[in-house]
């Protein structure tokens, strides 16, 4: 039998988004996984954290929540993961989920100076991602789509930062052989970008930015996605 994924439900789409069901449903249909391969545990709804054993690596959604609000799932989630990512079971933070690995391992989370990242962003690899396994052989930039407000500020002690934006200079780091996070959306495609722009055009008005504009520039995302299939190719080899 094959090891299932474990994605940690850290948060809701936002509300116009829901008809196209949550978050885990995004992420395994993105990352290529069958029904049968992914197991979804709503930590934010109060659902308990599971045994790590028995799952081929864990997968961390993002959240309308904050991590620096430190709730009670929330720090009892980085507990877990922090205990996970020294036991070397892989694992792969989206938004939210990047930046609690980060916060989990020591690293430092907190409100972007510069504001609001949202849209399809054009993210710049290091020379560090040359040689990584979910990065190695990716175009030096390349699209993605991204919404946040908070940032990783300072990745972990001993952490790889791989890619940035212009506005993130944290977009993706790994820490170990196993543990990953990216601040980008991956599992999002086009429809999801815009339904998430659409559903913040009056916050994007009042930081003088236009979200026509915004919308205008959305376009897809095939490399960013490349990097959640390939983590689960990562996990999946690392059990033979």
């Amino acid at each position: 039998m094959t090891p299932p994924f474990l994605i940690l439900e850290t948060g809701q789409p936002v509300a116009s988004m829901r008809r196209h069901r949550g978050f885990p449903h995004w992420i395994r249909v993105a990352a290529g996984l069958p029904a049968d391969e992914a197991v979804a545990v709503d930590v934010q709804g109060g659902q308990p954290l599971p045994s790590r054993e028995g799952f081929a690596g864990v997968i961390i959604t993002g959240s309308g929540a904050m991590v620096t609000d430190r709730e009670p799932w929330s720090e009892a989630s980085a507990q877990w993961l922090r205990d996970a990512a020294h036991a070397g079971l892989p694992l792969f933070g989206i938004c939210y989920g990047h930046q609690l690995i980060a916060h989990a391992l020591g690293g430092e989370v907190g409100w972007h100076p510069a504001g609001r990242e949202m849209g399809t962003v054009e993210l710049e690899l290091h020379d560090s991602a040359t040689h990584d396994p979910l990065f190695a052989g990716l175009p030096d930039r390349f699209p993605a789509q991204a919404t946040h407000l908070q940032t990783v500020l300072r990745a972990p002690e001993g952490a790889t930062v791989l890619a940035r934006s212009a506005h993130d200079a944290c977009h993706a780091f790994r820490w170990g052989t196993s543990a990953w996070g990216v601040q980008f959306h991956p599992e999002f495609s086009t429809t999801h970008m815009r339904g998430y722009v659409r559903a913040r055009r009056n916050a994007l008005r009042g930081e003088a930015r236009d979200p026509n504009a915004v919308e205008r520039e959305i376009r897809a995302t095939p490399h960013a996605r490349r990097v959640l299939r390939r983590f689960v190719r990562h996990a999946r080899h690392a059990l033979r």
